[in-house]
Parts: C-alpha cells; sequence; structure tokens
C-alpha cells in the first residue's frame, strides 16, 4: 500500500513538473501580482476539463490524460494558460503547494487550476470564478529568511 502510494505521489509531482514546464513555455510566468483584481467574480465553476474549457471558451490541447490529473494547453482571446483538473481536493492542493516555489498566477477553483500570465488569469476569473493566488519564484516558505538566493531551491552553494 505505501509503495503503490509512493508511486501515485511520483507520478502526481512528475505531472506539476509537467504543468510548470508547459506554464513556462507558453505564459513565462512571473509571480508579485495581487491575488485578488478586485472585480467581482462568479461563483467557481465545476466539471470535466472540457466542460471548463468550453466555459473559458478554450479548445483545449490534452498534455497529460492520468487519473490523478489532467492538464490541457488553451490559447483565447485572453492569451495563453494552462488548465488542469485533479480527481482530489488533496491532489490538488498538493499540486498548488509544490508549484508555489516556481511562482506565477493560479486561478484555483474546486479540483482545477489555471495557470498564466497574471493578465489572463484576471480575465479568466470572469468566466471560471475561483480564487486567485500568487507566489514569486522560490519563495522562502515560513523559514523568514527571505533576501537573495543565488540558486534553485534544492541546489547547494558552492
Amino acid at each position: 500500500m505505501v509503495e503503490q502510494l509512493n508511486r501515485r505521489r511520483g507520478r502526481a509531482h512528475g505531472a506539476a513538473a509537467a504543468v510548470l514546464t508547459g506554464c513556462a513555455l507558453l505564459t513565462a510566468c512571473t509571480g508579485g501580482a495581487d491575488g485578488d483584481t478586485g472585480t467581482t467574480a462568479p461563483p467557481a465553476a465545476r466539471g470535466t476539463l472540457e466542460q471548463l474549457a468550453a466555459k473559458a471558451d478554450c479548445e483545449p490541447n490534452v498534455q497529460t490524460d492520468a487519473e490523478e490529473i489532467r492538464q490541457a494547453n488553451c490559447t483565447t482571446k485572453d492569451g495563453r494558460y494552462v488548465l488542469a483538473t485533479f480527481a482530489t481536493d488533496r491532489g490538488q492542493r498538493e499540486w498548488i503547494n509544490e508549484a508555489n516555489d516556481y511562482g506565477g498566477s493560479y486561478l484555483v477553483g474546486r479540483k482545477w487550476v489555471a495557470v498564466g500570465d497574471p493578465e489572463v488569469v484576471a480575465a479568466l476569473r470572469g468566466r471560471l470564478g475561483g480564487t486567485v493566488e500568487t507566489a514569486s519564484p522560490h519563495h522562502s516558505g515560513n523559514s523568514g529568511g527571505g533576501g537573495s538566493e543565488d540558486g534553485h531551491s534544492g541546489h547547494h552553494g558552492s
């Protein structure tokens, strides 16, 4: 059972890395934007990847179709973004927690996330609802150290 959970967790982390790589390639995600645009959004949408994409006026280009996560690249009049759906709330939260290390803007609904430039995420929020979350690349978490980081998380300095 533990071995099965570790395998599943490994696949989810690999899928998270794929989504983040796709985001970086498609949108050059950056952090630092305000989490709330101050606009009123509809209630967070629910549905499958295809249903959410239709609400966002996107023809999804599915990149990952796994049991734990489904991911598609989308291009609309507002710009390009990555849309991902999750099998569980916990899987989604773990993915977001890991993704925060990479920075970016995330539109978060129940069991789904859209990742893109802050302007694209704000426009999507008008159609899909949800909550905007932002993260700075390589945030220091609760360590309180702050300051400058010369390398990436997990890399050892010389």
